[in-house]
């Protein structure tokens, strides 16, 4: 039996167990490039006497170390819980460092790694991310797009054949699924964060504005060398991965003040959809929450808008044109099947959408125009959307627009003396598989169920598309014998083995106010269609990511740094070291 003293000191050591230990940010184990600046964050479990805290970094006072103090908060958000906040510091050493946190009661320590970069070697870095793009959608493309023939592809993707190759690592802070958010973010920054979480550690404060940031790979290479900076996409520009290029919040849904961030950085390209939140509360179409005309600001602060593939050719041919800002649909763009084949989604009200190898064409000639070189991010985004809806077919196309846009680019690329390093990576995974081929020609078996037809091994044979024009594109996807693309990840849905001609994928629709869905009973009398139970929850409408590594290929100066195993913060890394962007290069 436990008596007096002994029981007081049992619930003491009880209660110190159970309370948090101090969160510092940068977090455990970050990487941090040598005079890249980023802000120093100390949350405390609970209320504490400042002076009672003690932070040093590598023994030395963090004031000291930094260059100044930080700001202490007494009650954070009005809580019993205190901070110390350090915004803007730089470490420019390299080494380990080890940062200790004591506040009389609790420690912690963490430790960083700050890393240099050799010279310069490259006068241009462009990023290509195709966005939830998995294995099988680059075979896909391949076989579609390349045809083969005994077992053996007729040709290479110009994303596969390049010489230097690695697999990435995706996961993010707070979890091993990570979003397009943190994994473009790691992209960007060279930091690890959480799931919706764009340029910033995502911290325990109410406000999504206000958490640590830390810089992105734009703002270096403006502020480093004065260079250009383009963000090019087909989805819209305030969506997580273009918006990861330049924002700073937590919230990747918080569209109206990623487009304030936008205005802000003033990247000299930016194109994509989204013109809904650019646009004034009262215009139609408008997403605004406020009156503030984006479009007008941008056009005022120098820049010529195009809102036509037309338009877009026009601007960026115009020598004078110095800052290009392109907008060609309210939401997302199209993609490739129904722009150039089916003419379903959005193409009857947006009917002069460009093609992601027209704006990168644009992006190119204006860029160049910047004797200091060039960052460029181009995302081919509508393959992640499309398999989220489990529509293989479009993802598999916009696969094949990417690789059309990687080749213009190399060949742009090998033009000028190869002084440009090109990297082609997804930011996540889709848990998609090539399985086989689906046979369904009822002329020669009509009694026999879709599902039967799914042919695998042997079975599977070849696909039946018919030769791919100029561009790699087969006319029909609507062939007697196709490639079968499934998901690991389902939603209660109506399988109808066949691609959707009309307009993209729904596979499920709201199924009440709860927030649940149920599978879409437009698809529910397609001959052969089969409802399959989902083995996600019902408040899930669609197929989720998946946590495997990703394909990251290379070419170019600074990219023989991509090899073997890696992860996603090392991308921005052969990044920074090609572009010799830490302190003192």
């Amino acid at each position: 039996m436990v008596r007096g003293s002994a029981l007081a000191s049992l619930i003491v050591l009880c209660w110190t167990s159970s309370v948090p230990a101090q969160t510092v940010y940068p977090i455990d184990r970050a990487e941090i490039l040598a005079g890249a600046r980023f802000d120093f964050k100390v949350e405390l479990p609970g209320p504490v006497d400042p002076a009672n805290l003690k932070i040093t970094v590598n023994g030395a006072d963090y004031a000291t170390a930094f260059g100044r103090a930080g700001a202490f908060i007494d009650r954070e958000d009005g809580k019993d819980q205190s901070a110390l906040i350090l915004r803007d510091v730089t470490l420019t050493t390299p080494g380990n460092v080890v940062v200790d946190v004591s506040d009389g009661t609790h420690q912690r320590s963490v430790t960083w790694s700050v890393y240099d970069t050799g010279p310069r070697k490259a006068k241009n870095v462009i990023l290509f991310i195709g966005d939830g793009m998995s294995p099988a959608h680059r075979v896909a493309a391949r076989i579609l797009s390349k045809g083969i023939s005994e077992g053996k592809s007729r040709g290479k993707l110009a994303i596969d054949d390049m010489p230097h190759m690695a697999l990435v690592a995706t996961a993010g802070s707070d979890s091993i699924i990570t979003d397009s958010a943190n994994a473009a973010s790691a992209y960007a920054t060279g930091h690890k964060s959480a799931v919706n979480a764009l340029g910033v550690y995502a911290d325990r404060s109410a406000s999504p504005f206000d958490d640590p940031r830390v810089e992105t790979i734009t703002s270096l290479a403006r502020r480093r060398h004065g260079m250009a900076i383009g963000v090019v996409t087909n989805t819209e520009i305030e969506d997580a991965t273009p918006a990861a290029m330049v924002a700073h919040t937590r919230r990747r849904a918080a569209y109206d003040e990623i487009v304030d961030q936008f205005f802000a950085a003033k990247p000299d390209v930016l194109m994509g959809g989204g013109s809904a939140n650019f646009l004034p509360k009262s215009a139609v179409g408008s997403k605004r929450k406020d009156e503030t005309d984006y479009i007008a600001r941008f056009r005022d602060a120098g820049y010529q808008v195009a809102t036509t593939a037309s338009e877009l050719s026009a601007s960026a041919a115009k020598q004078e044109t110095s800052k290009l800002l392109g907008l060609f649909a309210t939401g997302n763009m199209d993609g490739v099947l129904d722009r150039k084949f089916l003419k379903g989604g959005g193409v009857r009200k947006f009917p002069e959408q460009p093609d992601l190898t027209e704006q990168v064409q644009a992006a190119l000639q204006l860029l160049s125009r910047n004797g200091a070189g060039f960052f460029l991010m181009v995302e081919s985004g509508m393959i992640d959307k499309y398999a989220h809806l489990l529509d293989m077919e479009r993802a598999v196309y916009d696969t094949i627009m990417l690789d059309n846009a990687v080749r213009q680019t190399r060949e742009w690329a090998r033009a000028r003396g190869d002084d440009t390093l090109i990297l082609v990576v997804a930011d996540h995974n889709h848990p998609n598989s090539l399985v086989g081929t689906v046979n369904d020609d009822m002329a020669t078996t009509p009694n026999v169920p879709l599902r039967e037809r799914v042919g695998v091994y042997d079975r599977a044979g070849f696909p039946n598309y018919p030769a791919p024009d100029a561009e790699g594109y087969p006319a029909r996807i609507d062939v007697s014998r196709r490639l079968a693309i499934f998901s690991a990840s389902l939603p209660d849905h109506y399988e109808t083995f066949r691609p959707k001609l009309d307009n993209p994928n729904e596979p499920t629709v709201k199924a009440g106010d709860d927030g649940t869905f149920k599978a879409n009973d437009k698809y529910k009398d397609v001959p052969g269609a089969v409802l399959r139970p989902g083995n996600l929850s019902a408040m899930i409408g669609a197929s989720v990511h998946s946590g495997e590594d990703v394909i990251l290929t290379a070419t170019g100066p600074g990219s023989e740094s991509v090899h073997g195993s890696m992860d996603n913060t090392d991308v921005f890394r052969v990044m920074a070291d090609a572009l010799g962007l830490a302190a003192g290069q």
